[in-house]
């Protein structure tokens, strides 16, 4: 019984801690935290981005074969170039962080991954969702009706 109660009771810290992120929501956590114009990348920008790349989830995980490299978080930031996940080969960690940050209900520590992703030449190019389903696109439903 008590080996029932500690696994309940595991299984529901794991739920508390997995965030889905409604969109207008996210579109008010992402302004207040400055991503706005980031770098001239507009909140639609990045609401696109984080919606094709996770849509809106904090703990989204993406195993890439090729280069045994893994994204993470609502941003689906990578392994090989931003984080360290103690797994893969030839990893930079150029935000300075563990991955496992990436995947916080709290995004602070993405956004300022993000923030930095960004200002690496490539710019918001440096995702694929990005550059595949929101570049020269009209992204306003992205943030209508949230007030932002």
């Amino acid at each position: 019984m008590k080996a029932l109660l500690t696994l309940g009771l595991l299984l529901l810290s794991v739920a508390v801690q997995a965030k889905k992120y409604e969109r207008c929501e996210l579109a008010r956590t992402l302004k207040r935290l400055g991503m706005d114009g980031y770098r001239r990348v507009s909140l639609a920008d990045w609401m696109c981005l984080a919606d094709k790349e996770s849509r809106y989830d904090t703990t989204a995980k993406n195993y890439n074969r090729r280069d045994r490299s893994t994204d993470y978080g609502i941003f689906q930031i990578n392994s090989r170039y931003w984080c360290d996940d103690g797994k893969t080969p030839r990893a930079v960690n150029g935000c300075g962080i563990p991955c496992d940050a990436l995947l916080q209900d709290d995004i602070t520590q993405a956004v300022t991954c993000a923030k930095r992703v960004v200002r690496d030449p490539q710019g918001i190019r440096a995702w694929r969702g990005w550059e595949n389903h929101c570049q020269n696109k009209d992204l306003t439903e992205y943030t209508r009706g949230c007030g932002v």
